[in-house]
């Protein structure tokens, strides 16, 4: 079995006030192309956690203290080629000073 990696999914978590300037300027970028269709993502509430540690300046919450934040997870597919791309478009437009970019390969169906 040959494995070619074409696809990505990328999976970031965001403050619920900044869910559609994030997902809006990545589906922009080209990310959520699925088939014939555009735009394409899908969202969950969570609750994240972080503490800033002395060397931090965090959007939210203050250094040394546990944060806890309702958050969206925003999951969108895009073709590995644009993977980079996609994701320097997350680090411009999310509040957070470092954002949890998790970046996971898809296998297509043809693969299987």
């Amino acid at each position: 079995m040959h494995i070619n990696i074409n696809k990505v999914k990328i999976v970031v978590n965001i403050p619920e006030d900044y869910l559609d300037v994030v997902r809006n300027a990545i589906l922009d970028a080209g990310a959520g192309i699925i088939g014939n269709y555009t735009h394409c993502s899908n969202s969950s509430k969570i609750i994240g956690t972080f503490k800033p540690n002395k060397d931090a300046n965090p959007f939210l919450g203050n250094v040394g203290n546990v944060e806890y934040v309702n958050e969206e997870k925003l999951e969108v597919q895009c073709n590995i080629e644009d993977a980079k791309g996609i994701i320097e478009v997350i680090r411009e437009v999310h509040p957070y000073e470092e954002p949890g970019i998790d970046i996971i390969p898809l296998l297509s169906e043809e693969d299987l």
